[in-house]
């Protein structure tokens, strides 16, 4: 990161946009056809550490090393005359700064008074201005009774430094304010006429509260400070220090300080409090510890880190991650019910610049009684998250706050990518918990009420995806079961690519079957993924399928199981979830499937044979 701070002579100065970056350009302007104020000198007097006699019309440009700046930044400041260039050449250094100084000579009231028509023609640039009152050892008075109505005037400027190139008097402190101005900025935080944060410095305060609030209590107590402070600036605060924050805040807000812990509203009050006493660097570096830019949005690469997925492989979440979750499903459970009511669910995302589930998730994952996503299901979903989407699954977990609980370097931490499958197969072992299982079937053969019937529900419900746990030898994992849209025409690669192929059909439509077989001989017949034959509706009479032989036929010429009879109807509570195990274990093990009856593998028991 790198500062350039330009300084230049006074001449006319029109709006043109800057590019805000962390390299700083700072630009000391003389009023409008004022004499000298002696911009060139403080740049000549900062490098030399004294006061030069003879002074050229501009300063070569020089870069101050970062290891003798305050802000450990190196500093680049060039130089500008209007006796040696143009106003195009004014615009291009214009267009290179990150801040503005605005020079005036303090024994020169025509100077000052310029300063006000500068500030109005420099403030469209969107930069911080610092204004510098030189020559200060010429007076005995200070300038700032009159700057101060400037400044109050004008949100974009920073602060007023008084100075004197000749003696030497705030030189080094100048550009330690022009440094400060660009790392640090008050604009974006405060605003100087209402005396009080910005509404979006107030948003961003407000999430890292709740992140550091680990319990929801609504206040943050010593070990919860403590763990903040860590955080954000490497060290814990010592007890009575703790004590003399809290003092401090009882002080000023009846209620900033509940249960000897600090309220929301005391937290916003510290971080008021360091603004208005020119520490702005203390709230920049939270803000920025918890992943907000300059324009107090997160960072893309605080959302998005780095996590290199090759094509076959897939993304699962890993144990520090469900652990992390756990967490905060725990933490907005307030009735520990083991389900997230709506308001519960709405408080979890409170930490989102948007609700980012909807209504079909409830039809996605398990619920309670009252609809309500319950704690398999709220795990189920973001499983299901983190296997389609991993780059979304990355975003939420920046909204929460995982890197910063978890005390990783960035999401992907707690992202595991799988091997390719093809290894796992060579291998015959595979250390995933997550599985894919797309579901064929024509229109009305009874493909959602299979999805509903694994989340235990009827088919008052709908969704293109259900996802839910299976223990297969005694080992917790995910069956993803995704709907596919009966089209024989296109299948896209997201429709074939899976772990196991479910095809079903309904046992009382004689035409039902038929679309089951073409699928399986266009698509899979020649593909090394298992496939089962599913028997929906068996409570209902069967009937012949209308196809050039049985369905059983079907499968012992292609070498797959004998169809698995399923309904949705039963007198028990819920359908049986056996099928579903028998999937999971055939996308375990389907080098198991893709043997015939008689293959045993140590370990394990013959595909056939599960079924």
């Amino acid at each position: 990161m790198q500062h350039v701070l330009q300084i230049k002579e006074n001449t006319s100065i029109q709006s043109t946009p800057l590019l805000h970056t962390h390299t700083s350009s700072l630009f000391l302007c003389l009023p409008l056809f004022s004499a000298k104020v002696g911009k060139t000198s403080l740049i000549m007097s900062l490098v030399s550490e004294e006061f030069p006699e003879v002074v050229p019309y501009r300063a070569e440009e020089i870069t101050i090393p970062a290891d003798v700046t305050p802000e450990r930044v190196p500093t680049h400041i060039v130089d500008y005359s209007e006796a040696e260039q143009t106003d195009e050449q004014l615009f291009q250094e214009i267009s290179k700064a990150n801040v503005i100084c605005i020079v005036y000579a303090v024994n020169n009231k025509k100077s000052i008074e310029k300063v006000t028509l500068i500030s109005l023609c420099v403030c469209a640039c969107r930069v911080p201005l610092i204004l510098v009152g030189n020559k200060s050892d010429l007076v005995e008075h200070s300038s700032m009774e009159t700057i101060l109505p400037i400044m109050n005037q004008y949100s974009d400027i920073e602060t007023c430094v008084e100075c004197s190139a000749k003696n030497l008097k705030n030189i080094s402190e100048l550009f330690y304010y022009a440094q400060k101005a660009v790392l640090h900025p008050t604009g974006p935080l405060y605003c100087p006429e209402r005396k009080d944060m910005k509404p979006l410095c107030v948003k961003a305060l407000t999430r890292i509260f709740k992140v550091s609030d680990l319990d929801n209590d609504g206040i943050l107590n010593d070990n919860q400070l403590n763990f903040f402070q860590r955080t954000c600036f490497n060290a814990p605060l010592a007890p009575q220090a703790l004590e003399d924050v809290k003092n401090v805040v009882r002080k000023n807000v009846s209620d900033g300080v509940r249960d000897n812990g600090l309220t929301l509203n005391g937290f916003l009050f510290l971080h008021t409090l360091f603004i208005q006493r020119g520490r702005h660097e203390t709230t920049w570096t939270v803000l920025r510890r918890f992943g907000y830019d300059d324009d107090l949005e997160l960072h893309q690469d605080y959302l998005f880190p780095q996590l290199k997925v090759p094509p076959d492989a897939t993304t699962e979440l890993n144990h520090d991650a469900y652990l992390f979750l756990q967490g905060v499903f725990d933490k907005h459970d307030k009735d520990r019910d083991c389900a997230l009511s709506p308001e519960e669910l709405k408080d979890l995302f409170d930490v989102f610049p948007y609700m980012p589930w909807g209504a079909d998730v409830s039809n996605t994952v398990c619920t309670n009684d009252k609809g309500w996503i319950t704690y398999q299901g709220y795990l189920s979903q973001w499983t299901l998250t983190t296997y389609l989407d991993v780059q979304r699954c990355l975003e939420y977990l920046g909204y929460l706050g995982y890197s910063i609980v978890a005390e990783q370097e960035s999401q992907a931490a707690g992202i595991t990518v799988t091997r390719d499958k093809k290894i796992d197969l060579q291998k015959r072992q595979t250390q995933r918990s997550v599985f894919r299982c797309n579901v064929f079937g024509d229109v009305c053969s009874g493909k959602s009420g299979f999805l509903q019937a694994f989340l235990g529900r009827n088919l008052m419900h709908r969704s293109f995806y259900a996802i839910s746990t299976t223990y297969v030898y005694g080992q917790e994992k995910y069956l993803l079961l995704h709907e596919v849209f009966p089209d024989n025409d296109y299948m896209s690669d997201a429709d074939l690519a899976c772990d196991i192929v479910c095809l079903l059909y309904d046992v009382s439509n004689p035409y039902s079957f038929e679309y089951c077989a073409k699928v399986f001989k266009q698509y899979f017949m020649d593909s090394k993924t298992p496939c089962m034959m599913i028997a929906a509706k068996s409570d209902l009479p069967e009937v012949k399928q209308q196809y050039g032989c049985t369905p059983l036929e079907f499968c012992r010429k292609h070498k797959m199981p004998p169809p698995q009879s399923f309904t949705c109807n039963t007198a028990a509570a819920a359908p049986s979830r056996d099928i579903y195990t028998k999937l999971t274990t055939v996308a375990m093990y389907p080098y198991v499937a893709l043997k015939p009856c008689s293959a045993i593998i140590p370990g394990l028991v013959a595909y056939q044979c599960i079924i």
